[in-house]
């Protein structure tokens, strides 16, 4: 799901192989069907800034750019195939309404050109590209597993992605924007990744805690977690070797606390790091969600890392 604020619109895509458009109208949520023409499940969705547009990515190695014709009275898609050669996994708009950021099962996070000349104004030359044809190819970037979230910066001159090799990848366009910044970490594998100011990401993931990244002389470096564990949940286990002797003395198993020292107790879930207070480019507050069935509100006001 994805809701447009500025029109108040809902779009939803399934394994259906459909995408619906869901209007709000005398208090009843009415669905528009889509013509995204796929032969594979919808796997993600996302409206554009100007909400005049969305995409949707499948597992047909393809994504779906879709608009309202005006003429028919329905909502119509143009096509990005190649060089895509695996499942859609997410996507993210540039700030411009233009450019479209996407990565995939093929180890690949890619930057299109998602100009629809029915809707949209003719782009202006920016870091990424002077030329913008629909379906241009801008960047491509390798990484070493699926990727799992792409978020570009609130300029847009920024792009960070996290796949499933416990990666944390930055690309600067202002720099170079064929050159990515691959910076491999001891934690569990990120699902999600979210711009909190234009020098300062936050990821979560397996490891059931947000993390903070910052980039300073355009260079992306880890700062630390952000769920620091209660004097409560840090006291001190017996280690296995006395364990088993206890256990061999009594006869009896001993309880053991499994309970993480984490907040989250199981996986934040994918793309489920979102802003609650704060502007663009400033967020004070976000969310995350796990699937442990806990909602956490995490408040970033004066910490001393933010840049």
């Amino acid at each position: 799901l994805d809701w447009g604020t500025k029109t108040n619109r809902i779009v939803s895509c399934s394994q259906d192989k459909n995408a619906f458009v869901w209007t709000f109208d005398k208090n009843v949520w009415k669905p528009e069907l889509v013509l995204v023409r796929f032969n594979r499940a919808a796997t993600y969705v996302k409206w554009s800034p100007s909400e005049n547009k969305f995409a949707v990515g499948s597992g047909a190695k393809l994504v779906s750019v879709c608009y309202y014709e005006q003429e028919n009275h329905w909502w119509v898609s143009k096509q990005i195939k190649k060089p895509i050669r695996s499942t859609v996994t997410c996507l993210d708009w540039h700030p411009n309404n233009v450019l479209l950021a996407v990565g995939s099962c093929d180890f690949k996070c890619r930057v299109f050109s998602a100009y629809v000349k029915e809707v949209d104004e003719k782009p202006s030359p920016n870091p990424w590209g002077q030329k913008m044809p629909f379906g241009q190819l801008m960047s491509e970037y390798s990484v070493g597993g699926w990727v799992h979230r792409v978020a570009f910066s609130p300029s847009g001159c920024r792009l960070a992605f996290v796949s499933h090799d416990s990666s944390v990848s930055f690309v600067d366009s202002t720099v170079d924007s064929q050159k990515v910044q691959n910076l491999r970490t001891i934690h569990l594998p990120f699902t999600t990744v979210e711009w909190i100011t234009e020098n300062s990401v936050v990821t979560a993931g397996h490891d059931c805690s947000p993390v903070l990244f910052v980039v300073s002389q355009d260079v992306l470096k880890e700062v630390c977690k952000l769920d620091v564990p209660s004097a409560a949940k840090s006291s001190s286990v017996n280690s296995a070797l006395q364990l088993f002797k206890n256990i061999d003395r009594n006869n009896a198993a001993e309880k053991v606390n499994v309970a993480l020292k984490t907040l989250h107790q199981n996986r934040i879930t994918f793309s489920q790091i979102l802003p609650h207070s704060g502007t663009v480019g400033n967020v004070v507050k976000f969310t995350t969600c796990g699937t442990d069935g806990i909602v956490a509100l995490w408040d970033l006001k004066n910490h001393p890392s933010l840049v």
